[in-house]
């Protein structure tokens, strides 16, 4: 049960000939992705140091660009544009859910352990 590899890449904008170049297609959209963030991380822009819900927007920027690289691997190499649409939704909004859940509690932690080190309060004393 063989089944034909689709040779294109966002939804078609991008179609190749062969599995081969779709590979180096894929890779030239990932590494230009981690480039931005690599570029990003080097320089830290002045603009990109202000805040917004609780970190600055470079944090931001980093936080979405990863969570754009791996919800593209894991629809281009895991195959998930072959799946069924119910399972690609469990997948991928389980995945989002504990990303935002993670992000919500390292805020949250982070911010109480901030509070903690800046005024010298502790709460209770185990």
């Amino acid at each position: 049960m063989a089944h034909e590899h689709k040779l294109e890449i966002f939804r078609g904008l991008w179609k190749f000939k062969s599995n081969t170049q779709k590979i180096w297609g894929v890779l030239a959209f990932l590494s230009f992705v981690t480039a931005i963030e690599v570029i990003l991380g080097i320089y830290k822009p002045e603009i990109l140091n202000e805040h917004f819900m609780g970190m600055k927007l470079l944090n931001w920027i980093f936080i979405i660009l990863t969570i754009v690289k791996a919800y593209y691997i894991t629809w281009d190499f895991m195959h998930m544009r072959d799946e069924v649409s119910a399972f690609r939704r469990m997948v991928v909004w389980t995945g989002v859910f504990l990303i935002c859940y993670l992000i919500f509690i390292l805020l949250q932690e982070g911010g109480y352990v901030g509070d903690v080190l800046n005024s010298g309060f502790v709460k209770h004393d185990f």
